[in-house]
């Protein structure tokens, strides 16, 4: 058996098979450490889009910072990247409210998935572009 790992291992012809092998090991629960390896980062890039205006921008939140832009208002709770050996991919937790309205989202939202969790509202659109 440790002669297949080797083999496997130093074969270039064989990584796939490898990277193949990991991944059911990690879907299984054998490896249950790198299935959810990510790491926290301190600022999250949202694309905020005022539909009304038809204006795209970028913005920079820091971690557990409420930050106003135009009408509402966006916490970061945390923002997360995957572990830079996997397929990259970001992840935050924010509440976005409205001073009128109160809490109008509070939830994840994925870079890779964005349509998944969405902020449903009249007036705007927020993605997540990146964690830095």
């Amino acid at each position: 058996m440790a002669d297949f790992f080797l083999t496997l291992y130093i074969s270039r012809d064989n990584i796939f098979v490898m990277k193949k092998f990991l991944f059911v090991l990690m879907t299984l629960g054998v490896l249950p450490g790198l299935a959810n390896a990510y790491v926290e980062r301190e600022n999250a890039v949202l694309r905020v889009m005022n539909k009304a205006a038809g204006k795209v921008q970028e913005i920079t939140i820091p971690v557990n910072q409420e930050v106003q832009f135009e009408k509402l208002y966006m916490n970061i709770r945390t923002c997360k990247q995957t572990d830079p050996f996997q397929a990259e991919d970001y992840w935050t937790f924010i509440e976005i409210s409205e001073k009128d309205s109160g809490q109008i989202f509070g939830g994840w939202m994925s870079r890779n998935e964005p349509g998944q969790n969405p902020l449903q509202h009249p007036d705007y659109d927020v993605w997540l572009v990146k964690c830095k």
